[in-house]
């Protein structure tokens, strides 16, 4: 008699009633078989995640031996914490394996592309010193450590879903203290999470990334690629009001479409997580109800395990809808 496949243990995950069971056999030999039950382990946690408050059982049990047709790829969207990760080693060589997993584009979205510093990665840290003032207030643009972030997207074949943010040093509100090391304390405020001190100029600052985009890689290649305004502003990554973010997206919608006119710009991208549920939802409400220039996508943020660090670790991934 041919015995039956051997299946992962049954996983259950706690305070739902999730379990989930994926069959294991010659799948164990393909690296794009490998990489699809990871997946497909992301996507029952996901599942859990969402049904947990519900009464009901959720069973998923997946055989990747049974072939029941072509599959197509629905994981194509990658995000990570530290930008400055993506000029490393491991991290060029993890964009070549994300590009490697799909026959369609792959996006990638980083964390503080724009805020200030020398560029050397910390946990959930980093810095492309793209914006400073002079003595006399003058705006000046290096773009030395972002066009090396985004020429490693280029060389991996893969495009870049553009988060604008976070908040230049020179450009806050609140420029002191800027950085605190992770992890941070309850009560600590980092200048990078505050609102522009001239709105206006922080509208300039995104012309001139668009611009200096379409001066790179050309109109027609960026304008593939999306943009989104800051990350979960609901929460501790934004300490502005909800009418100061929806003046920085106005600003960030018109000044990048002003560069690129076609430009797919979106947000506000607001966490999932529990204790800002209430306040996701409100913020996404204002958002929507609000905007000057109609973005091309509403965004939110959840958890997956990609990182171009060594080692695992959750960094953020990104939802798009509408």
């Amino acid at each position: 008699m041919k015995s039956a496949p051997p299946f992962l243990p049954v996983a259950s995950l706690p305070n739902t009633g999730v379990k989930f069971q994926i069959v294991m056999r010659s799948c164990e030999k393909n690296r794009k078989l490998i990489a699809m039950r990871n997946t497909l382990l992301l996507f029952c946690l996901l599942t859990g995640a969402s049904a947990a408050h519900s009464q009901n059982t959720i069973d998923v049990r997946v055989d990747l031996d049974k072939s029941i047709g072509p599959f197509t790829p629905v994981y194509r969207w990658f995000g990570y914490d530290e930008s400055n990760f993506t000029t490393t080693q491991n991290g060029r060589a993890l964009l070549a394996q994300l590009h490697d997993l799909n026959p369609v584009p792959v996006y990638i979205r980083a964390h503080f592309l724009l805020t200030s510093g020398n560029g050397k990665p910390e946990l959930k840290w980093s810095s492309s010193n793209v914006y400073s003032e002079d003595a006399n207030g003058k705006p000046i643009y290096d773009w030395t450590i972002l066009d090396g972030i985004f020429d490693a997207y280029a060389a991996a074949h893969v495009r870049p879903m553009v988060e604008l943010g976070f908040m230049p040093q020179a450009l806050s509100s609140h420029p002191d203290p800027y950085h605190i090391p992770w992890p941070t304390k309850p009560g600590d405020l980092e200048g990078w999470s505050f609102p522009p001190k001239d709105f206006a100029r922080w509208g300039d600052l995104m012309h001139r990334v668009a611009e200096h985009m379409v001066e790179r890689y050309g109109l027609a290649e960026v304008s593939t690629w999306y943009w989104e305004v800051w990350n979960e502003p609901d929460i501790s990554y934004w300490h502005g009001t909800e009418e100061q973010y929806n003046q920085l997206y106005d600003y960030a919608v018109a000044r990048v479409r002003e560069a690129i006119p076609a430009a797919r710009v979106g947000g506000p991208a607001t966490s999932q997580a529990e204790r800002a549920r209430h306040s996701s939802r409100r913020f996404s409400s204002t958002a929507l109800k609000t905007k000057a220039a109609p973005p091309a996508a509403r965004s939110l943020s959840i958890s997956s395990p990609f990182t171009p660090r060594a080692g695992p670790a959750l960094s953020t991934a990104t939802c798009r809808w509408g």
